[in-house]
């Protein structure tokens, strides 16, 4: 099992700041559609491909694997990946919250396995390593909020 967790500050010195409402905005997008916050061809296909009040199912090609997942919304709280296919299974969330101190953080979190892996296998823990290392899910939030400012400074948030 992979457990691995990063948080990210989402105002830092010297960024535009955002407000929570389009912090959250910008998770919403990248739930809907990845190819707007990945780098080119990392994600080669995102299609919603079903819409209910409580959630999304989204099937897209991220890093030549296929996915499908189911993801559920709290507003301008939690965003939930549950994966249905591909070679992962389990939930990924990105939950925004202020600290002690009233400091809006964006923080990352997962409880994974690998599907057809042993358990606790050489696989597994690469992935792990990967996940807390500097290229893991740390980096993948500071792009998306790096990619949210963007979005708000083109006028598309």
């Amino acid at each position: 099992m992979i457990y691995s967790t990063a948080t990210v500050p989402v105002n830092p010195e010297g960024e535009t700041p955002l407000t929570r409402a389009q912090a959250w905005k910008g998770l919403v997008l990248k739930a809907r559609d990845a190819r707007l916050f990945l780098p080119p061809n990392v994600c080669t296909r995102c299609d919603v491909v079903e819409e209910r009040v409580t959630h999304i199912v989204r099937e897209a090609t991220i890093a030549g694997d296929d996915l499908r997942e189911i993801i559920t919304f709290e507003p301008e709280s939690k965003v939930t990946f549950f994966q249905v296919t591909g070679p992962r299974e389990g939930a990924i969330i990105n939950e925004l919250f202020e600290d002690e101190a009233g400091a809006l953080h964006l923080r990352f979190y997962c409880y994974l396995g690998l599907r057809g892996k042993a358990p606790n296998g050489p696989e597994e823990q690469a992935e792990q390593e990967w996940m807390d290392g500097d290229k893991g899910y740390k980096s993948a939030l500071l792009s998306t909020l790096k990619r949210t400012r963007g979005l708000l400074a083109e006028g598309r948030l």
